[in-house]
């Protein structure tokens, strides 16, 4: 079978809080509970969630879909971007677009990319070593980071998910991407 790389669904945006404690939003709670339908099949031994808050919560709603438990793995967070916080999105976005552009730079004190593309592959590699197929609960750039090591293709924003709570699935005895990205309809 297949192992799932499914994204957190849509979120409270609130700047007064910090990034890994936004919770998810009402629309991110219906898209969350419905993700069993494409991130989840019967051999699948284990639901692993990076330890955000909005990735915990997609991560649980899934886990109650399907009578699962969901455990969490630190080292699936995103991309580590404390040095700026919060940006607003036409401040963000150009950042984003650094991020993926320059790999091996750290853009405005961000994680760089080829760290994060590191720490993530190396958590997908120990959360599947066993063997068995698994749904890993995580975060958008880091999925694109994953699915560029997955298919061997250089780091590029043209690899992000088409938009919050998106799985692309994945053989990770072969240790390649099995589709793309497909969103997770309510």
């Amino acid at each position: 079978m297949v192992s799932c790389f499914l994204t957190h669904a849509e979120v409270v945006i609130d700047p007064a809080v910090p990034i890994e404690t936004w919770h998810l939003s009402p629309g991110g709670r219906l898209r969350a509970a419905a993700a069993h339908r494409v991130a989840w099949h019967a051999g699948v031994a284990r639901i692993v969630s990076s330890d955000e808050r909005k990735a915990v919560e997609s991560a649980e709603l899934l886990a109650g879909a399907v009578g699962r438990t969901a455990s969490t793995d630190a080292a699936l967070g995103e991309i580590d971007r404390s040095a700026t916080g919060y940006l607003p999105p036409p401040e963000f976005e150009p950042v984003v677009d650094a991020f993926f552009a320059r790999p091996t730079e750290s853009v405005r004190g961000w994680e760089r990319a080829v760290d994060a593309q590191a720490r993530i592959v190396d958590a997908v590699r120990r959360c599947t070593a066993d063997g068995s197929d698994v749904t890993i609960v995580s975060h958008g750039a880091v999925g694109a980071l994953l699915l560029a090591h997955l298919t061997g293709a250089p780091i590029s924003r043209k690899l992000d998910q088409p938009g919050m709570g998106s799985v692309f699935t994945f053989d990770p005895r072969a240790w390649r991407a099995a589709s793309g990205w497909t969103r997770v309809t309510p």
